[in-house]
């Protein structure tokens, strides 16, 4: 999946930030925290997951739908710019 061994490294960073974020989730349900702690907490996990999804869809646009191996037109760079900047706005 990650295109390279930077990308991989990046990926994974995120995931291990996310599965901090979900323990901090899960403690401060144990610890019987505030509502606005909790709720503050998933919003970190779920703005995080869709950080991460957003590279995802990236890393597939331009590795998958556009052909890496030609040099795509500026119209098509374009458009994948423009698809990807409302992929980011739409998870954000």
């Amino acid at each position: 999946m990650a295109h390279t061994i930077d990308e991989k490294k990046r990926l994974l960073n995120r995931t291990r930030r996310i599965r901090g974020q979900v323990e901090a989730v899960e403690r401060s349900l144990e610890e019987e925290a505030e509502c606005s702690v909790v709720l503050h907490n998933i919003a970190a996990c779920r703005g995080a997951m869709d950080a991460l999804m957003a590279e995802v869809i990236d890393g597939h646009l331009r590795y998958h739908v556009l052909d890496p191996k030609r040099r795509s037109t500026d119209e098509q760079q374009r458009a994948a710019d423009d698809l990807s900047a409302a992929l980011r706005a739409y998870l954000k």
